[in-house]
């Protein structure tokens, strides 16, 4: 075993016992490089990388490799789920070299962390036009042996260049009408009409613009934004993207059609496609947008939660296929014959016409993913349910994939949103609890005494990695829509205390833009900051939206003006990038609206009338809007001071922009007042 066998890590343990002798990122790895002279091999993956897996296999656990680089280099193994800003900086330099990147990624350091060769994935023999890993090894170590200045001037060189591209932000403006009706403007041209969703293959769900989309049309009536958010929903539950037996969403398709996925399934993806179908629902009543928020919320409940309450970060893509070999997809896919096995004939002919498997396959050697092609014909509801529930029976006796257990406390704070409106949208209080869960988790296990987050933790026992800019700014939106669920006013508490370490450790106090890590957090090679949408929310924008949010509910003239400031990268990029800043636009959206404040006021929570207009505010379609419920003795929310009840019946205010609607019982008047 090496120096991985204590961390905390999946993804670090699956390679504790490599014959390489491993170090986690630390500061006593680079002093070993600098007391030795030798460079630095940086490794950095993720526990349900498939590529990760495969050089694993065939180069770090691989003896006579090993002993070639213990000898040569001092050997970094990095997940880049714990340590989002290492991968970061690191991936900006891979980049910048090469145009492109990806993971495993692999980069050569000098011991003062400076980078000055790189790569992705290398083979143990060369192919394909690459060289092997050996001849990597060899090419770097003779370079560092024999031109040692060179290499050092290369790297300061490349860390420079890294410095100055700190984003110039001295004059942002608010994003108004015209950048955000540029950027849909933008975003339709890269529509795909024929198969939803944007650009070519490989083809990824686009959930942050899905959500700027259901809010521009929210607020402008624009249909066109309407239909493209619907279709692209519509195209990915009908395609093999999505888990036709046991729901959830894959991680991407490797086509434009959404039918044949890289088959891991990650806690954001899912997290953020449950709350855009829960939202797609909600503005259209769509029965296919129900069914899948639903399966998607009892997916992350049935197989990412944690005996803790939380949610695991992922399942692999790869699985054992019976016969000791992991292989993507194995666990998914079906044949003709397997289908038969389970059903019988008359049942596997049905599946296979419903499901689109065929005997050539649409995935590798005569195997289908499962899917819901269009196709003329009506099937009978219940036998179809049935035959579902048969194949989920039968592959629940294939060996499952892999699962990566770590808390995630940014993609947790996604989930307890989803949870929590997902939950209250269809009368599911299992889902609420389960948001509960995490959120209590959360406040236990990685808030300390100052209000300061922890990245991860696994088992119960909390990462040593300080939280992330994402971390503060998806879990104070987790709690705000928990807040708005439950009536609980301590979580609104909760993400005001996170909101303000926003505020005084990733805020810049002069320009209001904002970092991925925090003032006083380990200084890297350089601050990383970035506003663009990744798989998940930026951090930046993410920050921006809860800001926003909180201000709406508290009245805080501060964190008003900060969400304005931070929202000055949507009018620079809005209207040129859309597709990759979507939360930016999503948020935008809400304070273009207002946002709208809702206070339900009650004699209690139980009452009937209560929850039903409580129930309604919630499924207001305005942008960002925040509710708040409780009696009118309450103390726990802001926006319940001086509300009565309306001749003592219960009622709901809205207010927008300073200006406040006469209160109404009605629930009707008060759906109206809140649907765009």
């Amino acid at each position: 075993m090496n120096r991985l066998a204590h961390e905390t890590s999946p993804y670090l343990l699956q390679h504790a016992d490599n014959p390489v002798d491993w170090w986690p990122w630390s500061a006593e790895a680079f002093e070993a490089a600098r007391e030795t002279n030798r460079p630095v091999l940086l490794s950095v993956g993720y526990s349900s990388c498939h590529w990760c897996h495969v050089m694993a296999t065939e180069s770090f656990e691989d003896q006579a490799t090993a002993d070639y680089l213990n000898e040569h280099f001092v050997t970094i193994k990095v997940d880049r789920e714990e340590r989002p800003d290492v991968d970061a900086v690191y991936m900006e330099a891979v980049q910048a070299a090469t145009g492109q990147g990806g993971w495993p990624m692999t980069v050569f350091l000098t011991p003062d962390a400076e980078p000055f060769y790189f790569g992705t994935y290398f083979p143990p023999d060369p192919r394909h036009g690459m060289p092997s890993f050996r001849q990597v090894l060899e090419g770097v170590r003779h370079a560092w042996s024999e031109r040692n200045d060179e290499v050092t001037e290369v790297a300061g060189k490349i860390v420079r260049d890294l410095s100055q591209r700190e984003i110039g932000y001295r004059t942002a403006q608010v994003p108004g009408e015209e950048e955000l009706a540029q950027g849909l403007l933008g975003l339709t041209r890269e529509y795909d009409p024929q198969r939803g969703g944007f650009g070519g293959a490989p083809k990824f769900p686009p959930s942050m613009v899905l959500e700027f989309l259901l809010r521009h049309h929210a607020r402008t009536g624009a249909e066109g934004a309407l239909q493209m958010a619907r279709d692209t929903c519509e195209r990915m539950a009908r395609g093999g993207i999505y888990d036709q037996l046991g729901g959830g969403f894959a991680r991407y398709s490797v086509d434009r059609d959404w039918i044949v996925p890289h088959f891991e399934k990650m806690l954001y993806d899912n997290a953020l496609l449950c709350r855009v179908y829960a939202h797609l629902w909600r503005a259209t009543g769509s029965e296919i947008a129900r069914r899948v928020a639903l399966e998607t919320a009892d997916f992350m409940v049935g197989e990412l939660r944690t005996a803790e309450g939380g949610f695991a970060s992922a399942l692999d893509a790869d699985s054992d296929d019976g016969t000791g070999r992991h292989v993507e997809g194995a666990y998914y896919v079906w044949t003709p014959r397997q289908l038969a096995d389970a059903l019988g004939p008359e049942d596997a002919e049905l599946a296979a016409r419903y499901f689109g498997v065929t005997e050539e396959g649409t995935f590798e050697h005569g195997q289908s993913v499962l899917q819901l092609p269009q196709q003329d014909g009506v099937f009978d509801a219940d036998r179809i349910a049935a035959v579902r529930e048969r194949l989920l029976r039968v592959r629940g006796e294939r060996p499952a994939p892999g699962r990566d257990d770590k808390v995630v406390a940014a993609w947790n704070g996604l989930a307890v949103a989803a949870l929590a409106e997902t939950g209250a949208y269809f009368d599911r209080p299992d889902l609420v609890e389960a948001a509960v869960g995490a959120a209590d988790l959360l406040v236990r296990l990685h808030l300390d005494e100052h209000g300061r987050l922890t990245r991860t933790s696994r088992d119960g026992r909390a990462g040593a990695n300080a939280g992330v800019l994402e971390d503060y700014a998806d879990v104070a939106e987790g709690f705000l829509a928990l807040a708005s669920v439950t009536g609980e006013g301590v979580w609104l508490e909760f993400a005001g205390l996170l909101l303000g370490h926003v505020l005084t450790r990733f805020t810049d106090p002069e320009s209001g833009a904002l970092y991925d890590t925090a003032a006083d957090a380990e200084r890297l090679i350089r601050r990383p900051q970035d506003p663009t949408d990744n798989a998940a929310p930026s951090g930046w924008t993410a920050a921006a939206g809860a800001l926003l949010g909180y201000a709406a509910h508290t009245g805080s003239e501060a964190h008003r003006a900060a969400a304005e400031k931070a929202l000055g990268v949507v009018k620079a990029l809005g209207p040129r990038v859309p597709r990759f800043i979507g939360w930016g636009l999503a948020a935008a959206e809400a304070l273009l609206d207002g946002p709208r404040e809702v206070a339900v006021v009650g004699p209690s929570l139980d009452d009937p009338a209560t929850r039903t207009l409580h129930r309604t505010a919630l499924l207001g379609t305005a942008p960002g809007v925040v509710v708040a419920v409780g009696t009118p003795e309450g103390d726990e929310f802001p926006l319940l001071a001086d509300r009565p009840l309306v001749d003592g019946e219960p009622a709901g205010y809205v207010c927008r922009n300073f200006t406040c609607d006469a209160p109404t019982t009605d629930p009707e008047r008060l759906r109206a007042a809140l649907n765009g």
